[in-house]
């Protein structure tokens, strides 16, 4: 299989590392993350302009009508920056009415969503923080031709800058009966806002639903379980394709240090104990890059291991990338745990994104599964 991307996806490629390093450096990105709503605005409707927020909707939505490979060079390089953006939130959100709503429910919510003027967001987790059907207890019950949807959902990914949420509620007595909706956030009985974290670059929150009334043309009736496991691993890829060059950004970092700095008269580059971590962060990172590109391809082309593909990339970069930040910081010394240093944001990335969409346990067991164990 030809992993190489075509001429047109690199000079893509080529225009959004131009576009971040000279709208979105690091040390602009640490002035975004640390304002109220932790993205720049005017940067999310400049990359909505340049078609990198609708580059896979449909042309007749506002989009660029590109495939999901497309995306992940988008995400990549997004991630070798630490980009404070809602670009995964607003994908998976968009996907979803997209692969599950009617024509007239994509006509309504995506062109916003592609063209940036309304960011979109998933609400799948409870207080269980179970990504099984077993985990969705937030009830939609019926009233005539409404729903009615009260409950909590935690660990919303830009809960507090989302003007609409794909919320997975129980739609029956059966385990596997989980549905979709679509909630806007000025309806009445949705309060939504974010909460401290760890990584500042990614902003989680929470959505209270107070007998929040929907009608029938606000629910995704293609969805159902299988729709709602579909976009989990899609979250998991994406956050795992960001993953890669948040990598890479880490060990062109730490790599960089190590050729500054000097110890007992010596660059610390030179030590055994200094390569041996970055060659081992440089042969992991290389590792899950493989693993989610084929995934994407395989979500692309609609493989039957598909899914297999996708937890074999999450388990694989949930274990290694929160140690390449660990190594990133302990090679840069004390100095690397403080605020003036950039590695520690990269630290911070990996505990972010080492639950999301499933941890490695969570897609280790689901590759056992899968595989027949």
């Amino acid at each position: 299989m030809n992993f190489g991307f075509t001429e047109e996806q690199e000079l893509l490629r080529a225009e959004v590392r131009k576009f971040l390093d000279e709208n979105a450096p690091l040390e602009e990105v640490r002035k975004h993350c640390e304002n109220d709503e932790g993205f720049d605005r005017d940067l999310w409707r400049q990359m909505a302009e340049l078609g990198f927020v609708g580059l896979t909707l449909p042309e007749a939505h506002g989009g660029a009508g590109l495939d999901l490979v497309t995306l992940l060079i988008v995400l990549e390089e997004s991630g070798r920056t630490l980009l404070p953006s809602p670009l995964i939130s607003n994908v998976l959100a968009s996907q979803a009415i997209q692969r599950f709503g009617s024509e007239e429910q994509c006509a309504r919510w995506l062109p916003g969503l592609a063209d940036g003027s309304r960011i979109g967001t998933l609400a799948l987790l409870e207080e269980g923080d179970d990504l099984s059907p077993a985990g969705f207890n937030l009830r939609g019950k019926a009233d005539g031709d409404e729903t009615i949807l009260s409950g909590r959902k935690l660990f919303v990914p830009d809960a507090g800058k989302a003007d609409l949420f794909v919320v997975a509620f129980r739609s029956g007595a059966d385990p596997e009966d989980v549905g979709l909706a679509v909630v806007e956030k000025e309806s009445e009985g949705v309060g939504a806002g974010d909460f401290a974290a760890m990584d500042l670059t990614k902003r989680l929150g929470h959505l209270e639903l107070d007998d929040v009334r929907i009608g029938s043309d606000a629910l995704l009736a293609g969805a159902g379980w299988s729709g709602v496991q579909t976009l989990i691993d899609l979250g998991a890829a994406l956050v795992t394709a960001e993953t890669v060059g948040a990598a890479e950004g880490a060990l062109a970092i730490t790599s960089d240090f190590a050729k500054d700095r000097e110890q007992f008269g010596s660059k610390i580059g030179r030590y055994q104990g200094v390569k041996h971590p970055l060659a081992e962060m440089y042969v992991d990172a290389e590792s899950y890059k493989s693993l989610v590109y084929y995934a994407f391809w395989a979500l692309d082309e609609g493989e039957e291991d598909a899914a297999l593909a996708v937890s074999r990339a999450k388990a694989y970069a949930s274990e290694t990338f929160p140690m390449a930040g660990i190594n990133g910081v302990q090679l840069h010394g004390g100095v690397g745990y403080t605020w003036e240093y950039d590695i520690q944001l990269y630290l911070k990335r990996g505990k972010w994104m080492r639950p999301m969409y499933g941890d490695a346990d969570y897609h280790y067991d689901r590759i056992a599964r899968l595989g027949g164990l």
